[in-house]
């Protein structure tokens, strides 16, 4: 991908100088090489609380953005993804449930300190509000090479954690049920509370048993379409969670497993 318009060429550039290369605006393989690096040096130094399938992570990439051009269609600028989300930027990064030390570090390398200012102002505001607010920061540019980085290195590694303390035990199952739970916390978040947190709640008191069934996992993921009957894109991600969860004792290649 390479830059086509004046204000991705410039958050290029400023990313290219935070890795130390050439910052010529464009999303070249000096440029890709570094930020490879850079994921490698962060997953080095994290403590692991998940270890997921590459596949099950590209399924949430799937979700969160589609594809790369999508992202710069639809997903560049800040949005509000409606209910009672914050605004949101990036891959997935919810501004309402992030914390203004965290969102500094997250991004500072990335995004220029106005655009940093006007995006904390808007930290913890979820819902209808967030998303009036959404519409003045539609100005903000925020290209996938800033988006990515943050991604691997920051959001899923916290979920990861998330998923670890909302399901205890999971992981110890394959590679691909824990990217499952891992794609349905993400989505969902970790309250356990409610009527309509029933199956997130059956999965924990599952894994709390020491002899979980992938089948049953899966039983209830799958049944959490229940919740939005008319939302095809929610229960179509259920269902892909399901089969991850219903076929995830099987072989694994080499290189296929993602620390988180």
């Amino acid at each position: 991908m390479s830059a086509t318009s004046p204000q991705v060429a410039q958050r290029l550039r400023r990313i290219q100088r935070a890795l130390g290369v050439t910052a010529d605006g464009m999303l070249g393989p000096e440029t890709l090489t570094a930020l490879e690096a850079r994921l490698e040096l962060a997953a080095s130094r994290k403590t692991i609380s998940l270890k997921c399938s590459r596949k099950s992570v590209e399924l949430i990439l799937a979700f969160e953005i589609g594809s790369r051009a999508q992202y710069e269609r639809l997903y560049a600028h800040p949005t509000w993804p409606g209910g009672e989300s914050g605004v949101t930027i990036g891959i997935g990064y919810d501004l309402g449930y992030t914390s203004r030390t965290q969102f500094e570090a997250d991004w500072d390398p990335y995004l220029e300190k106005p655009d940093r200012a006007a995006l904390a102002a808007v930290q913890g505001v979820k819902g209808a509000a967030a998303e009036q607010l959404a519409h003045g920061l539609r100005h903000i540019d925020i290209p996938l090479a800033a988006a990515e980085p943050v991604f691997y290195a920051s959001t899923l590694p916290r979920f990861a954690k998330s998923t670890r303390d909302t399901f205890p035990g999971v992981e110890k199952l394959p590679l691909d049920a824990q990217g499952a739970l891992l794609s349905l916390v993400f989505n969902r978040g970790t309250s356990l509370a409610g009527e309509r947190r029933a199956e997130m709640r059956a999965i924990r008191d599952e894994l709390a048993n020491g002899r979980a069934s992938l089948a049953r996992i899966a039983e209830l993921v799958e049944a959490m379409r229940r919740l939005w009957p008319d939302a095809r894109g929610l229960r179509d991600r259920r269902v892909r969670e399901a089969e991850l969860v219903r076929g995830a004792r099987r072989r694994y290649s080499a290189g296929e497993r993602v620390d988180l």
